[in-house]
């Protein structure tokens, strides 16, 4: 009994070879990019005759320090007297924006309550606040439930 061998012909595919080279070729590209990083790039700014300096916004910053003292722009300021303030300053230039900070770091004074004070105090005048922190490092926490006319969603009392 004869055994038939088929003689196959011999090919060569180019495609996995071409893929293969066009992924190398992409990933280092992006590694030559990201390795790179430039932070300023040096340029000649012109001056021209109609034009006028930028001016920063106006700022009014509240800031609560580790004792739980209360601050405008650096200057201690009462609690009572906050509100009337930040509200003047605003009638003045509507422009002006308010930042709310609360000094990190170990206390042993709770400024949780002062910050709540500061915040029901504030309320009333309708001035949006910015607060001012830092990004968490790490993951970011869950989010929480939205809030219904009767606590989370889902919630009984």
């Amino acid at each position: 009994m004869a055994i038939r061998r088929s003689n196959h012909e011999f090919r060569v595919e180019l495609t996995p070879m071409i893929d293969v080279i066009f992924l190398l070729l992409v990933f280092f590209i992006y590694a030559m990019v990201l390795m790179v990083r430039v932070d300023l790039v040096p340029m000649e700014l012109r001056s021209f005759q109609t034009g006028q300096p930028a001016e920063p916004a106006p700022a009014a910053t509240i800031s609560i320090d580790l004792e739980g003292r209360v601050f405008l722009d650096r200057t201690p300021i009462e609690l009572e007297d906050l509100a009337s303030s930040v509200q003047e300053r605003t009638i003045l230039d509507p422009a002006t924006v308010v930042y709310l900070a609360v000094a990190e770091g170990p206390s042993e004074t709770d400024r949780a309550p002062v910050l709540q004070d500061v915040w029901d105090r504030l309320r009333p005048t309708g001035v949006t606040i910015n607060l001012v922190g830092r990004p968490r490092e790490g993951p970011a926490p869950p989010a929480l439930p939205p809030l219904g006319p009767s606590g989370p969603a889902g919630a009984s009392p």
